[in-house]
């Protein structure tokens, strides 16, 4: 179909956000991001977006959305429409979800009750290590005081809630439908409330039950509260996996963080991560960012436009149509590192994948400890502050966390999306694309590896041929040290073993004298 003929055909999803008023919490993090630029660069006949932000480190909420702007994700937008027009569209709504009455003004809560449409609830803390206590305040009591603020809303239309696939983790197989929660969510509110941190903390494991983190407690509880809201108030709950860089728009391979695959890549890339406890034939399920905005505004559409109110409920996935091994990230990132190399390598990277956790414990004392000691030790000899073993202990910390969802699978019903995916238009399959049928995965990793060294490293590309040089010296030094180290083994059983000694010198007069023929 040529542009011309593209241009004859409606944009649907994007004249249902036309002139409406939207309330965005969550705004400051990495989807939140994404939905923003895509919002202002998109869609720019929207209403006024109001975006919740709290202060933070010593920042208020115009400073912080000012460092927003002026990141790399919004210079698209910014040459497009230019930096005051964005600050016109987007309204500042001082607040803290984790606060009694979302630490709202009198005057804020009430424009929000007399302008909102439509309310995307995506503010969380998404560190699975989060003490109880805070993590039920933010993730929990927060969606609550949403709710109660969406229910006074006079022109509300849509209250979408961003939760997460991987929160009913008892479900094998996660369907799109409401699951129960496994706690009464305002019971558990309520205790948080008035105990003091250190009891919640003595009380989590027992808490948490079956469930591996607070994220995945705090997530479902919240996911409880939605479906209870679902008789008062229009509501959706949207399910998106790891969330992964961009694909597509603006930038690929851009992310604020290093979450999920990303951090593994950079980790192994370092030379620093050389071993991993999990499945290696299991499978995770990942969704880029940019595909993840497109599900959430499509979705809003399908349930407004086409008044499909069966389905409140979506599960934002990819494992039904594609499934990339751990197995097949790392031997795919160790093939990219090896040509966009990041700087200052430790080792070459390499090491391997076990299935037994005491194999993988032997192998992280001598391949990530006793060196993390030996390098740390040099440092500290030569007057600088040792950073290795802190990085260890971090890179220990993660595997904690990542071993349960690594050595465990779970599959996702997507039917839903899958269904409201075939109703849209050859235009808006373009400019909202939800599947990955022309994805290149190696060239998206290697977007990702490139952006990463940019965005997160700051290793600018002139850094590359250097970075390529040092990675040629640490190949010749990996070599060299594990000949050495065999060439060690062998001394050493030879001197305590005299059996083993007349073997080697068995061996090498063979050798010699078939040389000599």
């Amino acid at each position: 179909m040529t542009e011309a003929n593209m241009d004859d055909i409606p944009d649907r999803i994007a004249e249902t956000f036309k002139g409406r008023d939207i309330f965005i919490t969550g705004g400051t993090g990495f989807l939140g991001k994404v939905m923003l630029e895509r919002f202002l660069r998109c869609i720019p006949e929207i209403g006024t977006i109001h975006l919740l932000i709290r202060p933070k480190k010593g920042k208020d909420p115009k400073l912080r959305l000012d460092e927003i702007f002026n990141g790399p994700l919004f210079e698209k937008v910014k040459e497009q429409r230019g930096l005051p027009a964005l600050h016109k569209s987007v309204s500042i709504i001082s607040g803290d979800v984790s606060m009694p009455g979302l630490g709202l003004s009198a005057e804020d809560r009430k424009l929000l009750c007399e302008k909102i449409s439509i309310v995307y609830h995506g503010a969380a803390t998404v560190r699975f290590d989060e003490m109880l206590k805070r993590a039920v305040l933010l993730n929990t009591r927060g969606t609550k005081l949403m709710l109660e603020l969406a229910k006074e809303m006079k022109k509300l239309v849509l209250f979408a809630h961003i939760s997460t696939a991987y929160c009913h983790l008892e479900e094998k197989l996660l369907g799109e439908k409401p699951y129960p929660p496994p706690a009464d969510p305002h019971k558990v509110i309520k205790c948080v409330e008035w105990m003091e941190d250190d009891v919640v903390e003595a009380m989590t494991d027992k808490i948490l039950g079956d469930l591996p983190n607070t994220y995945a407690f705090t997530k479902a509880l919240s996911e409880g509260l939605v479906e209870e809201a679902m008789p008062h108030i229009p509501a959706v709950i949207l399910r998106p996996s790891i969330i992964i860089p961009v694909w597509r728009n603006p930038l690929p391979g851009w992310t604020d963080n290093i979450n999920g695959p990303t951090g593994l890549l950079i980790g192994a890339g370092k030379g620093v991560i050389r071993t991993m406890y999990c499945n290696q034939n299991g499978y995770a399920d990942y969704l880029p960012v940019d595909v993840a905005v497109n599900a959430i505004f499509v979705t809003t559409w399908n349930y407004l436009s086409n008044n499909d109110r069966g389905k409140n409920v979506y599960n934002l996935t990819s494992s039904t149509e594609f499934k990339v091994s751990w197995a097949e990230i790392i031997e795919r990132g160790r093939r990219i590192t090896e040509k966009v190399p990041l700087n200052g390598v430790v080792w070459y990277p390499g090491g391997s994948m076990k299935s037994s956790r005491l194999m993988h414990n032997i192998c992280v004392f001598f391949f990530h400890m006793l060196p993390a000691y030996f390098i740390d030790t040099i440092i500290f000899l030569a007057g600088h502050k040792p950073i290795m073993c802190r990085v260890q202990r971090r890179i220990q910390k993660g595997f904690e966390v990542f071993e349960y969802y690594a050595n465990n699978q779970w599959d996702f019903d997507n039917a839903n999306i899958r269904e409201v995916r075939e109703t849209l238009n050859p235009k808006e399959q373009k400019l909202y694309v939800l599947n990955g049928d022309d994805m290149d995965i190696d060239a998206y990793f290697e977007d990702c590896i490139r952006a990463a060294r940019i965005y997160i490293l700051k290793e600018y590309p002139e850094t590359l041929p250097a970075a390529r040089r040092h990675m040629k010296v640490m190949y010749w030094v990996d070599v060299i040290t594990k000949v050495l180290f065999c060439l060690l083994i062998i001394y050493t059983l030879a001197s305590w073993n005299d059996s083993f000694r007349a073997m080697l010198v068995g061996g090498w007069a063979l050798i010699a004298g078939v040389l000599s023929l």
